[in-house]
């Protein structure tokens, strides 16, 4: 008898229910523990999903623009991520008269092929957004004031831009931004 007392101390049930009191125990922490990572995920999720953007954001990421109905000298301007973009169908003397500026005559000094696409020379495009303080300039249409570079002028502080986007004159510290575009085909580009 006092061998089968010291086999089993007491409140003890035995060395087979001891281990899986333990497993009990490690099972309910696990339990437990994914129910508050799940809990926790429910939680943060609308918090996280809030932060993409919409559906409508999302659709204008990337626009696609026509050239075809552009005739040369003139432009038009797209809406691309909520901004203005410029798409000019430069002519061949709005071209050579961009490519003739020396750099050191420039403001924020780029040349010209660095502005456009290869082989597609003759399109200019750039978000229309003046670099100053973040007005849109004009010279997009036939009647507007394009400044004494033939590009584009702010009507709000004065700053000038030429046929390559370009500043010129005014306050304006840096050239008309270029959007990531690349052309489809020779008549559509895809901005975005």
């Amino acid at each position: 008898m006092a061998d089968s007392m010291t086999a089993t101390a007491p409140g003890s049930h035995g060395g087979a229910h001891a281990g899986q009191e333990v497993t009990k125990r490690d099972f309910l922490k696990l339990v437990a523990g994914a129910g508050a990572a799940v809990g926790v995920g429910a939680m943060a999720w609308p918090v996280i999903d809030s932060m993409n953007p919409s559906k409508d954001v999302l659709a204008l990421s990337s626009i696609d623009v026509d050239l075809t109905p552009i005739q040369a000298g003139q432009a038009i301007t797209a809406v691309w991520r909520g901004k203005p973009v410029f798409v000019r169908h430069r002519t061949p003397e709005e071209i050579k008269a961009a490519e003739s500026v020396p750099l050191s005559q420039l403001i924020d000094p780029q040349a010209d092929k660095a502005r456009v696409k290869p082989g597609h020379d003759q399109w200019l495009v750039v978000v229309g957004i003046c670099t100053h303080l973040g007005c849109v300039p004009i010279g997009n249409k036939p009647s507007d004031n394009r400044g004494e570079f033939g590009g584009w002028f702010c009507p709000c502080h004065g700053s000038q831009y030429d046929t390559s986007g370009r500043v010129r004159h005014g306050p304006a510290p840096a050239n008309l931004a270029v959007p990531p575009y690349a052309f489809e085909t020779d008549t559509k580009i895809k901005i975005g």
